[in-house]
């Protein structure tokens, strides 16, 4: 698909798989290289899961810094907006979405890990956001995203500080969501989606929907979004097959329709 950045499809699940030796860092071109890869995996509906993964020895160890020697104010104002959206491409992908983590997921590639529905790391990973060390902040999600998922207090602690957290703190605060050994990084991550490439397609959409929207609301229009979605979905055939199948005490045969 693109030089650094190429989604896979395979049984349902689609790969979008960064190569960018030796770490993988996120250039503009592999920023909108990653943009084209999302919205290829949302369109597709070939595509019913998808796993974010750096080949390689690492994830992503972030933002292409010799880019930002020599750029000014005038310029990132322009290119601050694509990039947060290039991100935000893989955080609405409506499909469930796993990083698996080798390595070093920093700054941009921790961003791009947060914009996943969940993390599966290796034991010997490192994940942090630390540009602070740089006299700057994170710029694609990072102040927004590790707040929400890990809490105000933490998200500050990492993002003051610029640190790097190992595998087991990762886990404790819910930076991860597994950790296995490196070589079972991908099948992992495989395996956690697996079963989602059988699934009420529109009803995951929904979940997903009604989830992330309902974060950036407050309850009661919640509330409302959910509402809406969940009569949308008696409009589809899976609706119509699951619970058919419940009354007949047969597993569904979704199609998702």
């Amino acid at each position: 698909m693109g030089e650094f950045v190429r989604l896979e499809v395979a049984d349902g699940i689609g790969t979008i798989r960064l190569e960018r030796p030796p770490v993988n860092a996120l250039n503009t071109r592999v920023q909108e290289e990653l943009r084209v890869a999302a919205q290829a995996a949302a369109g597709d509906d070939q595509v019913r899961a998808v796993v974010v993964h750096g080949a390689g020895k690492h994830f992503a160890a972030g933002a292409d810094i010799t880019e930002f020697t020599t750029v000014t104010y005038q310029e990132m104002v322009v290119r601050a907006g694509a990039l947060s959206s290039a991100f935000d491409a893989v955080a609405q992908i409506p499909k469930p979405v796993v990083a698996a983590i080798t390595g070093y997921a920093l700054g941009g590639g921790c961003e791009l890990a947060l914009a996943c529905d969940w993390r599966v790391i290796a034991e010997d990973a490192k994940l942090g956001q630390p540009e602070i060390k740089l006299g700057i902040i994170p710029g694609a999600g990072g102040t927004q995203r590790l707040a929400r998922l890990v809490g105000p207090a933490r998200a500050k602690d990492l993002i003051f500080s610029g640190r790097m957290v190992d595998s087991d703190e990762a886990l404790r605060i819910g930076l991860a969501d597994r950790v296995v050994p490196a070589d079972q990084v991908y099948a992992t991550a495989v395996d956690l989606v697996r079963q989602y490439t059988t699934g009420p397609a529109l009803a995951l959409r929904a979940a997903k929907q009604a989830v992330d929207g309902g974060l950036s609301v407050d309850l009661a229009a919640g509330l409302a979004l959910e509402s809406h979605l969940f009569a949308g979905l008696f409009a589809t055939g899976d609706r119509v097959e699951g619970t058919t199948a419940f009354v007949e005490k047969r597993a569904p045969k979704f199609t998702g329709k």
